[in-house]
């Protein structure tokens, strides 16, 4: 069991929100799943949380009601080691979602994601302040991440 475990509340829609991770990510895994009994403010047998895996970070995703939203204060970076992953992950969160610049996304639930290649920090590491410059340019121009245009701003001489 992980120390942390993020949990994420939702109005009234957390089982579809599940299924749509466990769709998005192949490797997710539902672990438990709890419903409201009796007592809860929502009827009983309404799914109240389900923690899940991706990645074997765990979530909890809860079924809390109408009284708080998400924004783009936390979100979630998912590491890419080429263009082929950051496109299908970028494809499958936006769906009904809204795009924004530099790699973020909200996805239809409202969750923030940043999809990110993983060659992004070895370029915005590097020693020559001019090389990251103009990587940083690049990449402040992008809604998703070009890893062909990131490396040829890199290389630029």
């Amino acid at each position: 069991m992980q120390k942390i475990t993020p949990c994420l509340w939702f109005e009234a829609n957390a089982d579809e929100a599940v299924k749509f991770y466990t769709t998005v990510f192949p490797d997710a895994k539902v672990m438990d799943t709890v419903y409201y009994g009796e007592a809860g403010p929502m009827p009983a047998g309404t799914l109240l949380t389900v923690t899940f895996s991706i990645f074997g970070q765990e979530f909890m995703i809860l079924n809390g009601g109408p009284y708080t939203k998400f924004t783009p204060a936390i979100s979630f970076i998912i590491s890419c080691e080429n263009q082929a992953e950051v496109d299908e992950y970028w494809d499958k969160l936006s769906e009904g979602g809204v795009e924004d610049q530099c790699g973020w996304l909200s996805d239809k639930f409202g969750i923030s994601w940043q999809i990110v290649p993983t060659i992004l920090d070895k370029m915005m590491m590097d020693p020559d302040p001019v090389k990251v410059k103009r990587v940083t340019e690049a990449m402040l121009k992008m809604v998703k991440l070009d890893i062909s245009e990131l490396e040829k701003a890199y290389r630029q001489a």
